[in-house]
Formats: C-alpha cells, sequence, structure tokens
C-alpha cells in the first residue's frame, strides 16, 4: 500500500464496481471508512487491520473544514465570506441577535465536523481496537501499538466535541451505538479523554520500540515509530492539560513530547491531502483568485498586529482586489487572504511544536515560574522578528503577552485556538464585534440529532 490516503478512495471504487457486480460477495470487500464491524471482529487479516487503520487517517481529518471556518470565524480570526449564502455571515457571525439553537445552520442535524465527524473517527477507533484485540493473525506487541494508536487518535477527537458544546457536555462511552452513556459536564469529560490519552501511552509503551507495525500516511512522516506516536500521544496531552488547568500536568507531558526549543516551529504530524480519487487542502484558495466564497483575515487581526512581525507577512496575502459581501449589519470587506498553504496538496499540521512552546511558557506563567515562561517567549518572539520581551513579568502580564503571540502563531489552525483561550481566560468580550455588529458565542448545544435521540429512547 502506498503511503498516501488516496488509496482509501481507490479502495472504495473497487468495493463499488465488484459489488455491484456480485452483491453477495459485499461483506469481503471492506470500506476503510465505513466497515462492517462483524467483517473485521474475528480474527482480522493484517490487511483487513491495515485498512483501518488508513480509514481511521480519513477520519481523523473530517473535522478540518468545518472546525477552521467556523471555530475561527466565532473566535473573529477569519471571516468565511460566502456571497452565495448569507448563513455564513449573519448565523456564524451572530448577526442580528442570531444565537445558537438545535437546528445552527451548518451544525443543525448532526453538528457537522464538530460534532458528528469527532464521532464517527472515534467510533472507528473502537472498531479497529475490537479488531486488533480478536485476531490472531498480528502479534501481541502489534495489538499493543494498534490499540495506542488508536487512543491517541480517540483522545484527540473527544476534544472537539467538548469544546463544541463546552458545559452542555459530551458523551464519553459510545461504543454501543444503540445504547450509547450519558453526557457527561466538561471537566469530566476532559478528564476521560485524558484517561483514553494514558491509556494509549501505555499501550505504545507496551509495544516495545522500533517502527509502528502498519504503514502510516505521509503525515505521520517522522512519527511512524513507536516513540514517535509516543510523542504525539503526550504533545495532544499538553493540550489537554492546559484546558484541565494541570500547568504541571502539561510540563510533564511536554518533557515526553517531540517538543524542541531549538527545534523547527513547524515539527509535528499533520493531515495530507492529494489529487483525486483523494481530496484536495480545503483551506487552499488560489491568490487573488476572483472568488465568492473564501477565507480571509479579520480586520482586527491585521489591526493588532505588530509591526515588523513576520507572521503577517508569511500568512496573510494583501489581496488586489478586496472581498466584499454585503449583510444586513454591513458590508464585510476582506482585503487579505490565507497564504499559509503552497498549493491544493499541501498538508496540514494538526499540531505543531510552536504550540507546545506556547504550551510551556502558559504552564509556566501560571506557575509563577516567569523566567522560564520569558525564555519560551523569547523564543516565539525572535522567531517573529520582534525581539526578546521587555514587560512586566507578572503572571497577568505573561498570559497577556502569551495569548497575544498564540493569537498571531496559531492563528486560523484547525482548532479555533483564539476562541477557545478567550473561553479559557474568560475574555470572549474582548473579542471585537464592532466590524460586523455580531455576537460572540460561547458554546453550542447538542445538535438536532441528539434530541432525537434523547426522545427516541424516553430521556
Amino acid at each position: 500500500m502506498k503511503n498516501t490516503l488516496k488509496n482509501i478512495s481507490k479502495v472504495i471504487a473497487v468495493a463499488g464496481v465488484l459489488a455491484a457486480c456480485n452483491p453477495l460477495q459485499l461483506d469481503e470487500i471492506q470500506d476503510p471508512n465505513n466497515p462492517s464491524v462483524g467483517s473485521v471482529s474475528d480474527n482480522a487479516t493484517r490487511e483487513q487491520i491495515q485498512f483501518l487503520i488508513t480509514g481511521l487517517e480519513s477520519r481523523h481529518r473530517g473535522y478540518v473544514t468545518n472546525v477552521s471556518q467556523a471555530w475561527n470565524t466565532f473566535g473573529r480570526e477569519i471571516w468565511y465570506l460566502n456571497a452565495s449564502d448569507p448563513r455564513f455571515q449573519t448565523d456564524w457571525l451572530g448577526q442580528n441577535g442570531r444565537t445558537p439553537d438545535r437546528s445552527y445552520f451548518g451544525f443543525g442535524n448532526t453538528g457537522g465536523g464538530s460534532y458528528a465527524s469527532p464521532y464517527q473517527a472515534i467510533n472507528q477507533a473502537n472498531v479497529l481496537v475490537t479488531a486488533s484485540e480478536n485476531t490472531e493473525n498480528i502479534s501481541a506487541s502489534a495489538r499493543s501499538a494498534v490499540s495506542g494508536f488508536a487512543k491517541t487518535i480517540q483522545g484527540y477527537q473527544y476534544m472537539i466535541p467538548a469544546n463544541f458544546v463546552y458545559e452542555n457536555g459530551i458523551r464519553i462511552d459510545v461504543s454501543d451505538p444503540l445504547n450509547p452513556g450519558p453526557f457527561v459536564p466538561y471537566g469530566q469529560a476532559l478528564d476521560a479523554i485524558k484517561a483514553i490519552l494514558d491509556e494509549g501511552d501505555a499501550a505504545l509503551g507496551s509495544a516495545g520500540s522500533g517502527a509502528f507495525p502498519f504503514t502510516l500516511t505521509r503525515g505521520f512522516d517522522g512519527f511512524n515509530t513507536i516513540e514517535g506516536l509516543r510523542q504525539v500521544n503526550r504533545a495532544i496531552t499538553a493540550r489537554l492539560n492546559a484546558y484541565r488547568q494541570d500547568w504541571q500536568g502539561v510540563l510533564t507531558a511536554l518533557n515526553a513530547s517531540f517538543m524542541d526549543l531549538n527545534g523547527d516551529l513547524n515539527a509535528g504530524p499533520a493531515h495530507p491531502y492529494g489529487a483525486a480519487p483523494d481530496i484536495f487542502n480545503p483551506l487552499f484558495y488560489v491568490p487573488n483568485a476572483a472568488v465568492n466564497t473564501i477565507i480571509v483575515v479579520h480586520p482586527s487581526v491585521l489591526e493588532d498586529a505588530t509591526p515588523g512581525d513576520l507572521r503577517v507577512a508569511s500568512k496573510f496575502l494583501e489581496r488586489d482586489t478586496p472581498v466584499t459581501v454585503s449583510t444586513d449589519a454591513g458590508t464585510l470587506v476582506g482585503t487579505h487572504q490565507d497564504a499559509r498553504w503552497a498549493s491544493n496538496t499541501a498538508s496540514i499540521p494538526f499540531i505543531r511544536n510552536e504550540e507546545l512552546i506556547l504550551l510551556k511558557a502558559e504552564a509556566h506563567a501560571n506557575l509563577n515560574q516567569s523566567s522560564e515562561a520569558v525564555e519560551a517567549i523569547n523564543i516565539i518572539r525572535n522567531a517573529a522578528g520582534l525581539g526578546d520581551y521587555s514587560g512586566a513579568t507578572t503572571q497577568a502580564a505573561l498570559i497577556d503577552e502569551i495569548l497575544y503571540q498564540r493569537r498571531y502563531s496559531l492563528w486560523a489552525e484547525p482548532w479555533g485556538h483564539r476562541w477557545i483561550d478567550a473561553r479559557r481566560y474568560n475574555r470572549l468580550s474582548e473579542i471585537p464585534t464592532d466590524f460586523d455588529g455580531g455576537t460572540i458565542f460561547t458554546q453550542f448545544p447538542h445538535p438536532q440529532a441528539e434530541l432525537s435521540w434523547e426522545e427516541y429512547v424516553g430521556n
């Protein structure tokens, strides 16, 4: 199998052709994104396990489009301008008093990439774990490695709906889709996710060392060993621990991650993309293309940037012709577009060394270890051409500086960092709405599909 996700679509296409010729043998052809549980739960072959792993990687990137467009709009990192459908402006910006409900545009049925897609990946991982545990066709160490990889992805995916619905809580126990567990509060959900990530790390540790026993896509280049995957697991755990306000836990996780204070800030695992039959990078837009749908830089990001910040020059492209969209609250004008992606096949990192260094700074600041916090801050500032930090070293001042640096270092990444950061520090009111006359949301309700289920089971 080639080391690329485009093989997924080839497998699906072949499956469709063969099933049409001989429908009685449908179960023999595996769709890695929608596997028949029965076909892999009893003594799965190595090839079936491989299909499930590749399918999990495909599911793992399912959130990127929706979260990048919507969450970064909520945090006013971007505007997702769409002249063909005003709801991308009126609803996502909360114009005219629009507030989230169960049928909200883009999320109302299943929650889209913020809710349904992560749970699809979570359930895919459950199938993978079951398949690996119930087969004699792979070694015990390989079973541990597969389980550790699956739970690492699960931990990442659970954090998406948790931060989307926030205090409304999420279901952690979804192993039986016909009898899911209860909703648990945000804090309890984060603790449960921590346990899943710890289980993943322990399983990888039990697998020994050396190369991961199955093929991963090029998104995991540099991390496709047992040790590399454990480093990715701990990096995700560091992000989670910041949400849990376990600052010593952040530092402990970082020490076992791939964080490198002297390394490439862009280093980290990524979601790969490619030409058909794979899918293109959903965040790439041709520079200066005449389009009516595009991600543009929010005006406040441009206004608040420090002169000489290299991140502005590298991430934002000033368009020859601005993009304008008229709304009931006025005209939105996008003068700059996203310039991070060299082509429509560029990979999108899902956690980077730069974020880890900023997490280190944040943890030290919250532990009142100012010199260590400043040391980490200076790595980011100097990389951006800003020179060393010379401000106050009180905890409040350092948090201000760290959040500012996160705003530009992590701009519009497929996570909605600024929206989550502002909520973590009770600063949602600081996100500007004067450019669009909208509202800043705190959280979303469960999507309509969850309500339907509750009614069905009588809850």
